[in-house]
This record gives structure tokens, sequence and C-alpha cells, in this order.
């Protein structure tokens, strides 16, 4: 059995492949990946060149403390990355991202620095676009501008829109605009019409497209998609019964970008996200199916390859311009960074619920059909994990299938269960996550069940549907069900469970607890408790209140966990970052007293400098230990001993 689960520290040690670029000409395979620092207190990333077949290592192609990122290869094949290393050949005081160049020998040299840094690299022929955020006023001025505010003080911001922060940072003063190596700023300063773009350059370098973002009425927004050419723009695609978002992905060709389109919701509509073409040269524009996680244009311009969740995997399709699609890869994995070699073999990084994340080669033969994939070598080592995998299906109250992966430890049976609840709620448990990871419980004996009730991704759009606008009653239906059946199974011992999930795992987990006393325990990390109070602070307002109307409406009465505070009996573990604006911490805190309020018995372990999720190391191991301690004390009946990894 392996170690890195007996011992979280191990496991936050393990480098963590994150992305893979390949050359244009096939002949290199760069992945960008995430190490401990020395310090052990962080985390930097490094490139490397990865071998493009079995055998061999790893090739460490970066060194730097600040770390680099942002892997794009050049159409001569030199490789473009972003960092804020120093320029051993100036002397300045900007620590801001800079874009590097490492030319196939020798060392890399800085290409562009911008005061408010560089971001979002892409190629197109000869040309070098990127991101920058820019200060309203004077480019020219902007560095001392940069400086005098520094110096005097001033964090304030004056908002005239909405949003003001997203994720975990604060939106604004400054706004992203476009910048070319070559010929400088593409775009004046236009507000925040490309926050969060996504965006590509067409092979003749001339025109980049991207999506366009255009405020509306009420705190609302539409993303269009638009052609940017010689500070011209063109609108390619619009409507405002949609939103347009990415990857934008232009064929080799020029003649096609592919990107999706996305549903605006209501109380009545549910989201839906299809995978849309449109023809470059005649405007003409059609769907080519469901969303897709990666994308890549075969080397012909005359289909994609994209990978989509699917039934609790996440395969390789191939799909063809008139929208059909036929299934490459056949295994469990769930594959992610597509890259297609001008031979048609296909590079991406394979991870699993039981594998991290490992680049992948996927062949094809003298037929072209594809074979099964072979792993390629990494600085993410193969990992031997604790337990089998096995799945487990159940039927709903409406008779739709639910069906749930489960873990199963290697010693104890049969074990107690652990009922894992996935985020989103549009998702899937389909892949690796070095966030939440079943098999560090999976080593300390728990069997764990992971559902994917009603809204995830890879049972069609009916999936989702029928859970839209009944967050708590349809998926608490459909997550009782699934642990129904895995409770009758002999490996698993259906008298000592526990449930927990973050997010919108978290808002399923507060549901949990206040409809049934069957779990000895949960835990919920970053979770929506009180949805009244939740839809005008979270940074997506607008979003959310498509779905559940304004303030006050029928549906938050219905569907708000903390309508049923007095229902529950069950030990709770309450976690929650400061920096998290998605589910901003007022939620925690009004959970947190709510159940001190009523004496409720329950932990809150707070972590003052993490956002939605938990990225720091050293949290890492507080927020595992602390879990795995908590559960231990009610579902396996031993003594509360605190980890000594919190204060």
């Amino acid at each position: 059995m392996s170690s890195i689960f007996q011992d979280v520290r191990d496991y936050v040690a393990v480098p963590r492949t994150a992305s893979l670029r390949l050359a244009p000409d096939g002949s290199r395979l760069v992945a960008v990946t995430q190490s401990l620092n020395p310090d052990k207190k962080s985390y930097g990333t490094a490139l490397y060149d990865i071998p493009l077949e079995p055998g061999g290592e790893a090739t460490r192609l970066t060194r730097s403390a600040k770390g680099e990122g942002g892997a794009v290869f050049t159409a001569g094949g030199d490789l473009l990355f972003v960092s804020a290393r120093p320029d051993p050949t100036e002397k300045d005081d900007n620590d801001k991202p800079a874009l590097w160049l490492l030319p196939k020998s020798g060392e890399p040299r800085r290409l562009a620095t911008r005061p408010g840094g560089i971001a979002g690299v892409k190629t197109g022929g000869s040309s070098i676009v990127y991101v920058s955020d820019v200060l309203p006023g004077d480019q020219d001025t902007e560095k001392d501008r940069r400086k005098e505010r520094e110096e005097a003080g001033i964090t304030a911001i004056l908002h005239e829109g909405y949003p003001v922060r997203f994720w975990d940072h604060d939106i604004g003063p400054a706004h992203p605009r476009f910048f070319s190596v070559e010929h400088g700023e593409l775009t004046p300063d236009v507000g925040d019409a490309l926050h969060r773009a996504a965006f590509d350059v067409t092979p003749d370098g001339a025109t980049v497209i991207t999506t366009w973002r255009e405020n509306v009425a009420d705190g609302e927004h539409r993303n269009r998609l638009v052609a940017l050419t010689a500070g011209e723009r063109r609108i390619l695609a619009s409507d405002d019964g949609f939103d347009f978002e990415g990857p934008v992905v232009i064929s080799p060709d020029g003649g096609h970008v592919v990107c999706h389109r996305e549903r605006i919701t209501s109380e009545t509509v549910s989201g839906r996200v299809e995978l849309w073409l449109v023809d470059l040269k005649t405007g003409e524009q059609h769907p080519l199916g469901e969303g897709a996680a990666s994308i890549a244009w075969a080397p012909d311009s005359t289909s994609l390859y994209v990978s989509a969740d699917h039934g609790g995997r996440r395969p390789i399709f191939h799909v063809s311009l008139g929208g059909e699609w036929s299934r490459i890869t056949l295994d469990d994995g769930a594959y992610a960074e597509l890259n297609v070699a001008p031979d048609g073999t296909i590079y991406a990084l394979r991870g699993a619920i039981d594998s991290p994340h490992l680049p992948a080669k996927i062949t094809r033969d003298a037929g072209d059909a594809y074979g099964a994939y072979v792993t390629l070598p990494a600085p993410t080592p193969v990992l031997d994990v604790p337990g089998t995998l096995t799945e487990v299906f159940a039927v709903a109250d409406d008779g739709t299938e639910i069906r749930a992966w489960l873990v199963l430890p290697v010693s104890e049976r049969p074990a107690p269960l652990l009922l894992w609840i996935h985020g989103g709620p549009v998702n899937s448990w389909n892949d690796w996550s070095w966030r939440w990871n079943p098999w560090i419980m999976a080593a300390k004996g728990y069997a764990v069940l992971l559902p994917d009730p009603a809204m995830s991704t890879g049972y069609g759009q009916a999936m989702i549907d029928r859970g839209w606008g009944e967050w708590g009653p349809v998926t608490h239906g459909d997550l009782m069900a699934i642990t129904d059946a895995a409770c009758k199974l002999p490996e698993v011992d259906e008298t000592r469970t526990a449930a927990m999930g973050g997010s919108f795992g978290g808002y399923m987990a507060n549901w949990v607890a206040g409809h049934t006393d069957r779990f000895k325990a949960i835990v919920t990390h970053a979770s929506l408790w009180n949805l009244d109070q939740f839809a005008g602070t979270t940074d997506v307002s607008s979003f959310w209140q498509r779905e559940f109307g304004p303030p006050g409406s029928d549906r938050y009465l219905r569907l708000s966990p903390h309508h049923s505070l007095d229902q529950i009996t069950t030990p709770m573990l309450v976690i929650h970052g400061d920096k998290d604006y998605r589910v901003p911490i007022g939620e925690a805190l009004r959970l947190w007293w709510d159940l001190q309020r009523t004496g409720a018995e329950a932990k809150f372990l707070y972590f003052p400098d993490e956002n939605h999720w938990v990225l720091k190391p050293g949290n890492s191991i507080a927020w595992y230990e602390t879990v795995l301690a908590f559960l231990a004390v009610h579902v396996l009946g031993e003594e509360w001993r605190r980890p000594g990894s919190v204060a």
C-alpha cells in the first residue's frame, strides 16, 4: 500500500502535472508541473520536456523561485512562457509576470513586460498576443501612477457596474486589454468587455477572435463572440438568449472557430451548453452537440477532437463538422489538454478517479483506428492507490438510473461508508482531484461513495433538467437511493456512515443534515446555508438569481437549508475560507452561529487565507487531518484528538 495516502504530508508533496502543449510540428511535448517549494509552505511551477514515447525521463527546462506557466509554442517551435522571474540582463523593479521566450537552444529571454503583468498568451503565424490589466488613462504614465497609488496607501476602487469581484480577487481598477508583441496595444480602453475573455489568433496573425462582455440592464451581461482586426470589431455570434464562452479555438486553416454557446437560464429554463461552430468566411453557424471539456482541431481542419463528460468518465470523441460524434477512448479515463500532432497522434493529460493526471499518447493504425493509450514519463508518478474501484447503481423515485463510483479500502470489511457529494451542481465525479481525494479516506479504512445525482453532467440534458430549481428535494432523493444501494453491499457497514460535500455539495450536506438523521457525522465545506443572504453576496448574483428569482421568491423559502435548522441532530464540521467570494464567508458564519445558538454538536475549521478551495499545502494537511479526526470520533467511536496541524 502506498504510504503517500497514509500520511497527508507525503501526499501534498507529490508533483502535479497541470497542462500539456505540443509543438506545431509534433516534435516536442511540454508540461507545466506544480511541485512543493523548499519551504513546504507553497507550490511552485516549472516547465518539463515530456518524452514522446514510453521510457526515459521528463527533463526540467526552467528553474526560478517565481515559477513558470502558460506554456505556448511559436510557429517556429520556440517556447513561450509567463513568469515573474527577474531578468538578469536588466535592472528594474518589475515584479509582475512577464512574457519570456525559450528558444530551441539557448537561454530564455524576456520578450515583453507590462505594469499590470501578462497572462493569456496565444500565437498565430508570427504574431504573439497576450492580455494585460491596464489602468484607465495614459499608458505612458501607468507605471508611475501604480507606484503613486501604492505609496499613498490607496486600495479603494470606485465601481459603476457589476460585478465587483470574482472568485477570490477584486475586479478593477485596471481592466484587461489585448497586446501584440509585434504591434503593441490591440484594444483601447474597453472597460470590462474582456473580463475573463477566451480568445485565439488566426493562423495569419491578423485577427483575434474573442468573447466580448456587454453589460445590459439590472446588473446582467451577455457574452458575444467577436473578431478584432486592425482595431475594428466585428460581431461573429450574438444572441440575447445565449452567452458565447470559451474555449475559443480556430481551425488550422483559419476557416472556422469553435466555442461554447450557453443558454441564458431562468426559473423555468435550465442551463444547457453546446459546442458551437462558426464559419469565418460565410458566417454560417450551428451546434455540434453538447459542451466539451477540451477541444482540438484535426490537422486538416475537417473535424474536431474533444473530451466530454460521459457516464462517470471523460472520453475523447471525434466530431465531424456536421455534428456526428464517435468515441475514441474506451477506458475509464478523464482526458483533458488535448493536442493533435500532424500525423493524427493525440497527446493529452489522462486522469481518473484512481489515477492522477499523466501525459498519455493515443496513436492510430494504418486504418485510422485509434488504439489504447500509453502513459508517458512525467514528474508526477504513477500512484498505487490503497483500494479498489467499482460502480454502484440505483433507481430514483422518478425512475431515473443513478450511478456512483465506490472506493473500497483494502483493509477493514465491512467498511464504514463516507458519502461524498460533488460540487457544481452541474458537474461529475469522473476525474482525479488533488483537493478532495477519496483515497486518503480509503487509506484510513473508509469506503467512499462518489455519486452523480440530479444535475450531474455526462447523462444528457434530462439529468440537468430534473434537478433545475429543485436542488434539495430531487438531489436528496437521488443521494439517499444510491446510499441505500451501497449500504446493501457486504463490503459496506450500513451502521457507520457519514456524509460530506463542498460548494453545492456543502449545500446538500446542510440539506441532508436537516432532512435525515441516518448519518453519524456531516462535513460541510464552503456551503450555502441561507439562500436569500447568499443570493446578494456571491460574486455571481446575476447568474444565481436567474434560476432562483429575485430575493424573497418562493424558491428561497422552499430550498434554503437554514429553514430546517431545528431538525439537525447530526454532529457537523463546518469548513470555510475567508477569501471565498463564490460562497462568501457569511454563509459559514451564519451556519456556525445557528448551530451554536441551538446547542448543536459542531466544530468550525476556518481558513483566513483560502478561497473556495483549500490550496496551500499546510492548510490542505490541516483540512484532511481535521476531517479525519472528526469522522473518527463520530463514525469510528474513537476519542477526539485535536490535530497538531490546527491551532
